[in-house]
C-alpha cells in the first residue's frame, strides 16, 4: 500500500511553495523562489479547483491553451482537499503548522464538536485557529500590491480569514468580471493577483471527472484562462495551479460507517471526508479502533495512528496546538473506494467524484506558467 501513496513535497515542490516562490520571483527580500519561477514585476495566479495533473494531461483537446504552457506537476498537501490546500497556498505552510487538517475535523477542546472548514463555525475564532500571517499580508508589508478575487459570499468568511486574509479582497462573480478586475488590479507593480474558480470541482463532484460535463467545463475554463492571459498588462506572468485532483468512485465500492457497528466501537467522532478519515477515539481506545478499522477495511485503506501519520510526514512539521486536530486514527483510502457516514455527511453519499486521499490522481497538481 505504501507504494500507492504520493508523499507531499513540502518545501521543495508543493502547493505551499507557490506563493512564497512568486514573492521571491517578484524580488521580495527574504522570500525564496524554490520553484524557479520567471523573475517579473507582475504575477496573476489562477487556481482551478479540482484540476489534477493527470486529469489535465488526459484531456489535451479540451484544454489546448493550458497544454501549450510550460509546466510540470507538484503536489498538494495532505489531505488532498480544498480547505487544507487553500490554507497551505495562502500561508505557505504545511497543514501541520496552519492547522486546517481536512474538510472537517474535531473542534479543539470538545469531544464531538465538528468543524466544517469550508462553512466554518462562529464559535471558532479564525484568527486564533490559524494565527500565522498569510502571503498576501507579507506581500503588502513588502510593498507588493496584492489582491484576492473571489465570490462576494466568501469575503470575510472563516476560511478566507484563515487562508487568504490581506488588505484587498475584490468581489468578482463571473468569469468576465474576474478577467476585467484582475487586469485592472495588475496595473501597479510589483503586484500579485490571485484568481479562483470552483466550477470544475463542482462539476466533477456532481457528474464525475470522467464525464462529458467535466470535459466541457474544462473547455470553458481553458478559454477563460486564455482570455485572462490576453487581458493581462504587459510584463505579467500567468501562473496556473490547482488544489487537488479527483477520482470517480463507484457507489458499490463505498462502505458506510453507519452500517458497520465495529467501525463505531470506541469512537467519539468520525471526521475528514470519504477518502481521508480522521477518527477520534474514546480515551484509551485508540489502539483497538485502529485494529478494527485495519481489519475491516483491509487493502481498501491505509490505517495509521496519529503518531504514525506524523512520523510519515503527511502533515509536514506539526505545531503542538495542531496535534489534537488530527484523528487518533487516520484512514487514507486506496483505489476506487470511499468510507462514508451518511448520518454526518449525507451529501457525500451522492457525489460521483471524490478526493482527499494520497493517490497520484489526487495529489499531483499542475504548475503552469505563461511568461510575458
Amino acid at each position: 500500500m505504501a507504494g500507492d501513496i504520493v508523499q507531499p513535497e513540502y518545501g521543495d515542490g508543493s502547493l505551499a511553495d507557490v506563493l512564497p516562490s512568486v514573492l521571491g520571483a517578484l524580488g521580495v527580500p527574504g522570500e525564496m523562489d524554490v520553484l524557479g519561477l520567471p523573475p517579473v514585476q507582475r504575477y496573476c495566479v489562477l487556481l482551478i479547483d479540482g484540476l489534477g495533473w493527470h486529469l489535465l494531461r488526459a484531456n489535451p483537446s479540451a484544454a489546448p491553451f493550458l497544454h501549450s504552457l510550460d509546466g510540470r506537476s507538484i503536489t498538494c498537501g495532505v489531505p488532498s482537499t480544498t480547505a487544507t490546500s487553500l490554507t497551505s497556498f495562502g500561508t505557505g505552510l504545511p497543514p501541520g503548522r496552519h492547522g486546517v487538517v481536512g474538510y472537517s475535523s474535531r473542534i479543539p477542546g470538545t469531544t464531538d464538536g465538528l468543524l466544517n472548514s469550508l462553512k466554518w463555525d462562529k464559535s471558532v475564532d479564525a484568527l486564533s485557529y490559524q494565527p500565522y500571517s498569510t502571503i498576501f499580508e507579507r506581500a503588502a508589508t513588502s510593498g507588493v500590491v496584492a489582491a484576492v478575487l473571489g465570490k462576494r459570499e466568501f469575503r470575510g468568511s472563516g476560511l478566507t480569514t484563515v487562508a487568504l486574509r490581506g488588505p484587498h479582497y475584490i468581489p468578482a462573480e463571473t468569469l468576465g468580471e474576474r478577467v476585467a478586475r484582475a487586469a485592472s488590479a495588475l496595473e501597479a507593480q510589483p503586484s500579485l493577483v490571485y484568481v479562483y474558480d470552483s466550477d470544475l470541482d463542482y462539476t466533477g463532484h456532481q457528474c464525475g471527472c470522467e464525464s462529458a460535463a467535466w470535459r466541457y467545463q474544462l473547455v470553458l475554463l481553458d478559454r477563460f484562462a486564455e482570455e485572462l492571459y490576453d487581458a493581462l498588462p504587459a510584463g505579467t506572468t500567468l501562473l496556473v495551479t490547482a488544489d487537488h485532483g479527483m477520482v470517480d468512485v463507484p457507489f458499490e465500492n463505498r462502505i458506510d460507517v453507519d452500517d458497520v457497528p465495529a467501525l463505531r466501537e470506541g469512537v467519539d467522532l468520525v471526521a475528514g471526508e470519504a477518502r481521508f478519515r480522521h477518527v477520534y477515539a474514546k480515551p484509551g481506545a485508540s489502539d483497538d479502533v485502529a485494529a478494527a478499522w485495519r481489519e475491516l477495511l483491509g487493502d481498501r485503506a491505509d490505517v495509521r495512528s496519529r503518531q504514525q501519520a506524523l512520523a510519515a510526514g503527511w502533515f509536514g512539521a506539526v505545531d503542538g496546538r495542531v496535534q489534537e486536530r488530527i484523528g487518533d486514527v487516520v484512514a487514507v483510502v486506496n483505489g476506487p473506494h470511499a468510507i462514508e457516514r451518511r448520518s454526518a455527511f449525507p451529501i457525500e453519499t451522492k457525489l460521483v467524484g471524490l478526493h482527499g486521499a494520497m493517490t497520484a490522481d489526487e495529489m499531483l497538481i499542475p504548475l503552469l506558467t505563461a511568461a510575458p
